[in-house]
């Protein structure tokens, strides 16, 4: 890599992948350090029993981590469970889904898009509110959402990956709960757990690696399923078995703890937030500056973590250009998602600032030499 600095010294490049993306590397360097031999155990974490003394103890480091960091109390589930953000967006609707009452759900782009379809073989859907006439550039304001007060629950992305966008301000449902995606923003700022019903986000993004799939229910909520729902996508099945129903993914599961435990090592919740916020200001900058690249996303919208934008006219020879230049200096995954073009830059919680700023100096070189 050409940009040297620390994650250079280490033989890695900048990964700006939307997911699977980037972890830390001190905690990839503690999991290297413990494969073989786990803290004395004389095996590693993916050859131990789930069942085992040393991991359950591993699982509670990750559970108590994650309700650390999401101040996240004794009136809420914390799961590790399989299949993704896609599983969830059936499993909610086939647990929370009560007779005769529908849905609202806040359409702002390809996942709500997933979700709607999933939930609308399960119960009645009732779009609340959706920007698609604008191809999701914009969230929609809270004086456009449009909420049935005897909803089973309110369905919303907080953050979208692909249009770019996040919630700053979470609407007011009432005593109707919220169902929040958070797989892309999970853990990246601090969020009052009590604002919402449940919380689903797959691991892969902000927490630790693909195969894992981090759900936070009220427990009121957990007892919501029919009893003939298949016992494995109950809720209740999986709180009452502490995530132990059937082998979870073990060494994931050990990865989010090593996570949870470097989050603290930065300073908590906050910090993490700090930084996040100040790679993200570099980074926008540097797109709003100069007039060659530009973001198609309404500033009050923009997301911390996934940053979409576009060279100017929209040239798709030019962008490609840019994304295998980049690649070549070590700036990787930065391509836009296939189904809207451009270019996109996933800064999560591990991306270091060096990261950033090495990209911003590429884009401006590459303005000057291309402008």
């Amino acid at each position: 890599m050409k940009t040297g600095n620390q994650e250079s010294s280490a033989g890695r490049i900048f990964n700006f992948s939307a997911g699977p993306a980037v972890l830390p590397l001190e905690v990839l360097e503690q999991a290297r350090d413990e494969m073989i031999n786990h803290q004395s155990s004389g095996m590693s974490v993916m050859e131990m029993s789930h069942r085992s003394p040393e991991f359950e103890a591993i699982a509670a480091r990750a559970e108590s981590g994650v309700r650390r960091h999401l101040q996240a109390g004794d009136d809420y589930e914390v799961l590790f469970l399989q299949g993704g953000a896609s599983l969830q967006f059936a499993m909610v609707p086939m647990n929370l889904a009560l007779p005769g009452q529908p849905i609202d759900l806040i359409n702002t782009g390809v996942w709500t898009q997933k979700a709607r379809d999933e939930a609308a073989k399960i119960t009645a859907v009732n779009i609340a509110a959706t920007t698609e006439s604008e191809n999701f550039r914009r969230l929609p304001r809270l004086d456009e959402i449009r909420l049935d007060p005897k909803a089973s629950y309110v369905h919303l992305c907080s953050n979208n990956t692909i249009a770019g966008t996040e919630w700053s301000i979470f609407p007011e449902t009432g005593t109707v709960p919220i169902v929040a995606d958070m797989s892309s923003n999970i853990l990246s700022r601090p969020v009052d757990v009590k604002r919402f019903g449940l919380i689903f986000a797959g691991a892969q993004k902000n927490i630790g690696p693909s195969g894992v799939t981090l759900v936070v229910v009220r427990k009121d909520l957990v007892e919501r399923a029919g009893k003939n729902l298949p016992v494995i996508l109950q809720y209740r099945t999986h709180a009452k078995e502490k995530s132990l129903y059937n082998t979870p993914p073990t060494y994931g599961i050990y990865m989010i703890a090593l996570v949870m435990e470097w989050m603290d090592r930065q300073g908590g919740l906050e910090a993490v937030e700090k930084k996040n916020l100040e790679k993200a200001a570099l980074l926008y900058e540097a797109i709003d500056n100069g007039g060659f690249y530009y973001s198609p996303v309404e500033k009050k919208d923009r997301s911390r973590m996934n940053v979409v934008f576009r060279i100017r006219n929209q040239d798709e020879n030019l962008e490609k250009k840019f994304a295998a230049e980049a690649a070549a200096e070590g700036l990787s995954g930065l391509k836009g998602h296939r189904l809207v073009g451009g270019l996109r830059a996933s800064i999560y919680n591990a991306q270091p600032l060096e990261g950033v700023k090495a990209l911003v100096e590429f884009m401006r070189e590459f303005a000057r030499k291309n402008g």
